[in-house]
């Protein structure tokens, strides 16, 4: 970010990174983000970001699913039939991969981003059948809680 970016409060705390867009999706103004890397699954497909930018507007092409949550600022969203959407603080939406828009950022905006690599659709229905199977095994576990997350009391 340049020296001219204002820092908002809560992000003295936050390991930002440099993460320059594109300067081919850029349309106008001078967009300057940044992020900082939260929290990754075990398999590598999924990853939790925080991420904010300044004032211009860009396109962007999503190549993962992303969740992402407005925690301060606001955009407008442009999909590629023209329809626009404003979103503000407090807003949730989702862009599937393979999906573009175009981001007109005002002044400035900070988001909370969870990103997905979704599976091959072959993988997925293996994984769907291997799912059926273990629920007709003998003994297998049903319900139960993820190993170490929350131990029980």
């Amino acid at each position: 970010m340049n020296a001219e970016t204002a820092i908002k409060p809560g992000a003295e705390r936050i390991n930002w990174v440099d993460n320059p867009i594109h300067a081919d999706w850029i349309l106008e103004g001078r967009p300057a983000a940044r992020s900082e890397h939260l929290s990754s699954s075990a398999d590598g497909t999924a990853s939790t970001y925080f991420w904010e930018c300044t004032a211009g507007r860009f396109n962007w092409h999503y190549s993962f699913d992303e969740t992402l949550y407005i925690l301060d600022g606001a955009v407008t969203l442009k999909d590629p039939q023209g329809n626009v959407r404003r979103v503000v603080a407090g807003d949730t939406i989702f862009f599937p991969a393979g999906t573009s828009a175009e981001w007109h950022v005002e002044h400035y905006i900070r988001k909370l981003a969870y990103c997905r690599t979704p599976l091959p659709a072959a993988l997925v229905r293996a994984r769907n059948v291997l799912r059926r199977i273990r629920r007709w095994m003998p003994g297998a576990a049903r319900g139960g809680q993820a190993a170490g997350m929350f131990p029980a009391a």
